[in-house]
């Protein structure tokens, strides 16, 4: 049976809490193996993310994983980060490096911890956490080759990570070849393809260049024309992402992990045609 996990972020907004609300109310009957929030650039989301996970313990049955980075903060002001985690119950942490907060080039903290491989031998050190980190079928926009970029996820396994979560890729051929490239790499634990079904090809597209996943000709071809017709847009996302969890599956994936945009919708509908998750409750 495939496990399938959803990724959330913090809402900024009351508008926007009460949608992400019942984006989780919606999502939440498919039964995902667990449920990841997010933390923004720089840190910048610590309080919104602390307190959504802190309510997804409490008022639901899911399995949250609150999202952690290292970037522009000390080392204490980390350890603090991870102490309020553990007080509220958290078990499972999300380990990246994370983005400056004006989204330029890396630079680590003068006190800080100096990137994902150390952060999360701090975070296996200390214990009591399942530790998932970043992948990237189509190498970080940094690494300076597919290569470089295993060597850098199996030092942070090395460090205590025990799964994966790649950036989303809309072209599954990079998935298979990723995966190949792992194995002759003797990377054994479960690296999770990363989907985004999304109407916002526009967006999509803009967010594609920035992480360095590659967008198909087709794909773009499928939504040309398409801006003012979002209904289209919808049948076009739902199809697109079914036909790609499809091949997955039929390859031997045995999770998916979608990048919901806190919109449950598109996200829902796939799951239920490809029948993932327990659905016996949902009218």
């Amino acid at each position: 049976m495939t496990r399938i996990s959803f990724e959330f972020f913090p809402p900024k907004t009351e508008k926007a809490e009460a949608k992400l609300w019942d984006a989780i109310e919606r999502l939440a009957p498919i039964v995902p193996d667990f449920v990841s929030v997010t933390y923004g650039a720089g840190g910048s989301t610590r309080d919104r993310t602390h307190a959504c996970v802190k309510r997804l313990i409490e008022q639901t049955d899911l399995h949250p994983a609150a999202h952690l980075t290292c970037v522009a903060a000390s080392k204490a002001d980390v350890d603090e980060v991870i102490d309020e985690y553990a007080a509220i119950g958290v078990k499972h942490i999300v380990a990246l490096r994370g983005d400056m907060p004006d989204m330029g080039a890396f630079s680590p903290h003068a006190d800080g911890y100096s990137g994902s491989v150390e952060l999360v031998g701090a975070l296996a050190k200390r214990g009591g956490f399942d530790i998932t980190v970043s992948a990237y079928p189509e190498k970080h926009p940094e690494s300076a080759s597919i290569a470089d970029d295993i060597d850098l996820l199996k030092a942070k396994i090395d460090s205590g990570a025990t799964r994966a979560i790649t950036q989303f890729v809309f072209d599954t051929e990079a998935h298979l070849r990723y995966r190949d490239a792992l194995a002759a790499a003797n990377v054994s634990i479960p690296v999770i393809p990363g989907i985004m079904p999304t109407t916002n090809f526009v967006g999509a597209k803009r967010m594609a260049l920035a992480t360095g996943a590659s967008v198909p000709a087709w794909l773009e071809a499928h939504y040309r024309g398409l801006e003012d017709d979002a209904d289209t847009r919808k049948y076009i996302a739902a199809s697109v992402a079914v036909d790609q969890c499809r091949k997955l599956i039929e390859e031997g994936f045995e999770d998916l992990h979608f990048y919901t945009l806190n919109q449950a919708d598109l996200t829902f509908a796939v799951c239920r045609i490809l029948g993932l998750g327990t659905q016996t409750d949902v009218a």
